[in-house]
Parts: C-alpha cells; sequence; structure tokens
C-alpha cells in the first residue's frame, strides 16, 4: 500500500463511494501499463493522497520480486547492459554492474573503453566486458570521415547485442569526452527505437542534460540526478534555480516537461515522478556517504525496472487489471532496497562502510522482504 504523509491511508478514509468512483476512474485513465490486483489496490490509495506521497515499498518489493523457480533458464531473470567505464573511471560500471547481479539479474555486461575493460574484468569473472567505446586521445591523428567510421563501427558492435538486454544502464564511469559522448548518443537513440528501458546516472546524466531529446518523451526512461545534477537539469529545462519550498511540485514540472520521463531525485527522501505525481522513500539508510551508492542504485533500478514489467506482462492475464506506470514501480524498490543494505552494512562495519559492503548485502536485504519460496 502507499501511505499519505500524516494521514491514514486505505478505502476506510474514503468520504464517500463518489470519491471511490472518481479515483477508480482515474486509475483507468492513467497512462501507464497493467498490473495486478494487489498494486491496483495500492495505486487506488496513492490517488487518495494527492501529490506528495510515501510509498511502502517493501510492499512493492514484495510483489514485483519473481520467486526462484527451478524450471526458468538462464536470462529470464533479466539481462543488463553497464555503458560505462574508461581510464579515469573503473570502480562506477562495475558497482553498477555487480549490484545487478547480486540482487538476481542473470547477466551483466559492461561495454567500456579498452584502456578500462582489462581492470573491469579484474574485479569479478562474472561480468561480461566488452571494450568497445573509444576516447578521444586513441584518435587524436584520425580524420572527420575516419572517426565516422569508426562511430559505425561502434553501433555496429553494439547492435549485435542490443536485443538481447532487458535494460541499459547509462553514465557510470563514462566520462566526459567528447567522442566518446557522440557515441553514446548514438547507442541510446538505438536503444529507444527498440524500446529499451534506459536508466541514466552519472556522466550520462551530463549528455542528457545537454541533449535533453535523447529522453525526451520517452516513457521507459528514468534519470537518477544527485543534487548538483538535478540543479543543472532544472535549470536547463525549467530556466530557474531550484526550489527548495516547492519540491514536490518542481519535480512535477521538470518530468511533465521533459515528456513524463520518470525522475529519481536522490536525497534524505529519495523523490520519484513520472509528472503524474510524487512519490518518495525515505526508510532509513546510513550515515556513511561513501561514493560508489549511487551507481549501486543504477544497476537496482534497472533490474527492479525488468521485473516491475515482467509483473505487469503476468497481470495482462488477469480478468481484472489496472493502469500505472511499473518505471515508478522499479525506482521505489531500487531506492528502498539500496537503503536497507546500507543499513544492514553500516549495523556490521559503521564508519569503516565501504561500497562493497553494501553490495554484499544486497541480497540479504532483498531475501529479508520477499523470501525466494
Amino acid at each position: 500500500m502507499f501511505v499519505k504523509h500524516g494521514m491514514n491511508s486505505g478505502f476506510s478514509s474514503l468520504a464517500s463511494s463518489a470519491v471511490l468512483r472518481r479515483q477508480q476512474f482515474l486509475i483507468r485513465s492513467l497512462k501507464g501499463y497493467s498490473v495486478s490486483d494487489k498494486i491496483r489496490m495500492e495505486a487506488v490509495k496513492c490517488l487518495s493522497g494527492g501529490a506528495s506521497l510515501e510509498a511502502n515499498a517493501e510492499s512493492v518489493l514484495r510483489t514485483i520480486t519473481p520467486s526462484l523457480d527451478p524450471t526458468r533458464h538462464k536470462g529470464q531473470a533479466g539481462k543488463i547492459a553497464v555503458i560505462g567505464g574508461c581510464r579515469e573511471y573503473t570502480g562506477a560500471p562495475y558497482f553498477a554492474a555487480i549490484s545487478a547481479l547480486k540482487i538476481g539479474a542473470d547477466l551483466s555486461h559492461v561495454f567500456c573503453t579498452e584502456g578500462a575493460a582489462t581492470v573491469i574484468k579484474s574485479y569479478s569473472p562474472e561480468l561480461i566486458v566488452h571494450p568497445i567505446l573509444e576516447e578521444s586521445y586513441n584518435i587524436s591523428g584520425v580524420n572527420d570521415e575516419g572517426k565516422r567510421d569508426i562511430s559505425k563501427k561502434i553501433l555496429s558492435e553494439f547492435d549485435k547485442w542490443m536485443e538481447r538486454f532487458d535494460c541499459l544502464v547509462v553514465g557510470p564511469g563514462l566520462g566526459r569526452d567528447p567522442f566518446l559522448l557522440e557515441c553514446v548518443s548514438k547507442i541510446m537513440t538505438r536503444a529507444r527505437q527498440s524500446n529499451v528501458p534506459i536508466v541514466v546516472d552519472g556522466d550520462g546524466l551530463f549528455l542528457v542534460t545537454n541533449s535533453i531529446e535523447l529522453v525526451s518523451g520517452y516513457r521507459l526512461a528514468v534519470l537518477i540526478p544527485n543534487v548538483n545534477e538535478y540543479k543543472r537539469l532544472v535549470q536547463k529545462v525549467l530556466g530557474y534555480d531550484v526550489n527548495d519550498q516547492n519540491t514536490h511540485g518542481e519535480l512535477l514540472s521538470l518530468s511533465k516537461q521533459i515528456g513524463n520521463v520518470t525522475i529519481l531525485r536522490k536525497g534524505k527522501s529519495d523523490l520519484i515522478s513520472d509528472g503524474e505525481k510524487v512519490q518518495s522513500v525515505s526508510i532509513y539508510g546510513s550515515p556513511r556517504r561513501c561514493g560508489g551508492q549511487g551507481d549501486i542504485l543504477s544497476g537496482s533500478v534497472a533490474v527492479f525496472l525488468f521485473w516491475a514489467r515482467q509483473c505487469n506482462s503476468a497481470a495482462e492475464r488477469e480478468s481484472t487489471i489496472s493502469r500505472t506506470n511499473p518505471t515508478v514501480l522499479g525506482c521505489i524498490a531500487g531506492s528502498a532496497l539500496l537503503r536497507k543494505a546500507a543499513a544492514l552494512a553500516f549495523e556490521h562495519k559503521k564508519r569503516s562502510t565501504l561500497t562493497t559492503d553494501i553490495i554484499e548485502h544486497l541480497g540479504q536485504s532483498l531475501e529479508a522482504i520477499s523470501p525466494a519460496s
């Protein structure tokens, strides 16, 4: 269920049957995707609360996390690709990709530069690493026509894998090299044409802020900005500085202006909006703010986004279905799980907690909420 701040949720709180009928009409009118009756009940409670709502993330986690099934084969629990990793940054793409595996995805790929590939491979043999991206320093002596050929080759190499992926994570450790970003822009455009969900984080947000058309109107895109990245987005899209007195309204406006793209604004409470409403996840995490936790979040959201869409597909076979946005559910689940894992890691490691410690507690945290059996 979802609970409004300071209010008792549930159908008993509805003032009249007319209100209930109006809310049911709103649910049928939502521009989203079908989900199970359980989520339908949660959506009604959401709509009874107005624009700012606290999500009962544990309920969402239990609903969308698939049970472990011996009849399933490799790949059915998710195939995730991370686009990122350059000479300077190798940890971020690893954190995102390995987190996806630790949560329960079956396969996790990393597309990076050659200079990052060997390092990332050394972190874990579980990851499938593709050293296909190029940075400007490697092709400084190449003319414009040669650069176009290299760009086409990179896109062709990625195209060989595109149809296998259930979600892309763009940005962790990507860097800001102009040629690399140009190639990633083309990859994002191709993924959008193929209706592959895209989670954008880190340097991917730098790219998107300067080329908002890459995600504008694409409802399978998720942006996960931190405080500074959010400020830049607001300034670019809305044309003014962040207004801390109108946090929820501003986030709604930002999402709507980008075409109802889902935005997960990281903060003391994570705020999530698809332009229809704002929901928050305020589960206490950890006072330890070591770098890399955002990369865990992006990898987690990618997996949960796919699982939420699978839950939707299953619900289409049921007699009673409603309409909501599984992308939002994926964000709620990813945010909550990271916070719970961070709290558990801090309980054991205290001030010495590192991102790798949090990753090691992802499975335990998810299992405590949504048992495999």
